[in-house]
């Protein structure tokens, strides 16, 4: 797994209490995993690479993250040029790459660090993660996205992103967007289809104007 920063991926990590043997291969690490780590959940017992090691290059969170991940040989920090490899990336196997985007249009263009011209992130690995999960046997490249802002006046997904909107992912390394209301898998599929499937995971109220 590889979890991005933001409120959706971080919280997905609650919901996987009842799994077992998954692995970690982040650019970035938080207490969301501590939990996983405490009950056994994250044992990396069947990576392809650094099997029983979680790998990383940075950590963000509290003082019980950083007590758990100190002097700890399960832990194992490396430069974010080599962590963020896509052929590093690509070589575990099933590789799951969870992250966040601000919006999205309908053919699919991923915007991740500005929402309507404000900056709310920065230059970041995400591209790379993308692109090396889908290389990944059996790997997953997940997008997660709000369908609303401003408290439901605001569709995410729009027929074109704004201006100020630059695309962070390009629709062509885009395979599933998740929204609460399911599921679109866009690789390989023409405009139209695009369209149409994210539409359908559009709020309900927008879905007319996007049609």
């Amino acid at each position: 797994l590889q979890i991005g920063l933001g409120r959706l991926p971080q919280e997905a990590l609650k919901y996987l209490l009842d799994r077992r043997d998954l692995g970690i291969h982040s650019d970035l690490i938080t207490d969301a995993i501590v939990p996983l780590v405490e009950n056994g959940v994250v044992n990396g017992l069947k990576k392809s690479q650094y099997r029983g090691m979680i790998v990383a290059s940075y950590c963000m969170g509290t003082r019980k993250l950083y007590d758990l991940i100190d002097r700890n040989p399960f832990f194992s920090l490396q430069a974010i040029e080599r962590v963020s490899d896509i052929h590093v990336i690509s070589q575990q196997h099933k590789m799951v790459s969870v992250s966040q985007a601000c919006s999205v249009d309908l053919t699919g263009q991923i915007c991740s660090d500005q929402f309507e011209g404000q900056f709310c992130g920065g230059v970041s690995t995400q591209p790379e993660f993308i692109r090396g999960a889908a290389q990944s046997p059996g790997g997953k490249p997940i997008i997660c996205l709000q369908s609303t802002a401003d408290g439901g006046k605001t569709s995410r997904i729009r027929p074109l992103l704004l201006g100020g909107e630059g695309v962070t992912i390009a629709r062509s390394d885009v395979h599933y967007v998740i929204t609460e209301y399911g599921v679109a898998y866009l690789f390989g599929k023409s405009i139209r289809e695009r369209a149409n499937a994210l539409i359908q995971i559009a709020h309900p109220d927008f879905r007319p104007w996007l049609l």
